[in-house]
């Protein structure tokens, strides 16, 4: 009787063993699923977009008299959606000396002139909060969150790598 009782218990663990492992086999299919398309992403990537805008939004608690300065910050900041058109591409390797600093530097132009399109929509809209306002703003927004996590785990007792404040390279 002892030996049917182990038996039964052996086969239930085995079942139960089983049945965890075909739980866990199932997620892991889902990982090898194709890789999003082009506009799959981007769709996700304006969505989370317009969800950080949003909780901004929010956060910011505006007045009727300021809604008008946060549309109009808001139109100017919008990342532009990509037309599916990309400029004929040369393999950067392929190109001489002087055409990649060229295409370098055509690259920074661009990049300069959208920042300073971007920075004087911010001082515009920047210049309707008020100081309680402008606090969340500056916490929130551009790179504030991430550095507010950063303070966050460096006060932790976590460090930097290499490279960065607090690390071994920078003390002493």
């Amino acid at each position: 009787m002892n030996t049917l009782r182990k038996s039964i218990l052996i086969g239930f663990t085995v079942l139960g063993m089983a049945a965890a492992h075909a739980q866990e086999a199932k997620p892991m299919a889902k990982q090898h699923d194709a890789h999003p398309t082009k506009e799959q992403m981007q769709a996700k990537m304006a969505e989370m977009y317009a969800k950080r805008q949003a909780r901004l939004h929010d956060l910011l608690k505006l007045t009727a008299q300021q809604e008008s300065a946060w549309a109009s910050y808001q139109a100017a900041i919008k990342p532009a959606a990509f037309d599916g058109k990309r400029p004929e591409h040369k393999p950067f390797n392929k190109l001489s000396s002087p055409e990649r600093l060229t295409l370098a530097l055509e690259m920074t132009k661009k990049r300069e002139a959208m920042l300073e399109t971007r920075l004087k929509a911010v001082t515009t809209f920047y210049a309707q909060l008020n100081p309680a306002q402008q606090t969340l703003f500056d916490e929130h927004s551009f790179g504030g969150e991430r550095g507010a996590m950063r303070a966050r785990w460096q006060h932790r007792g976590h460090r930097g790598g290499w490279g960065h404040e607090g690390s071994p390279r920078h003390e002493g």
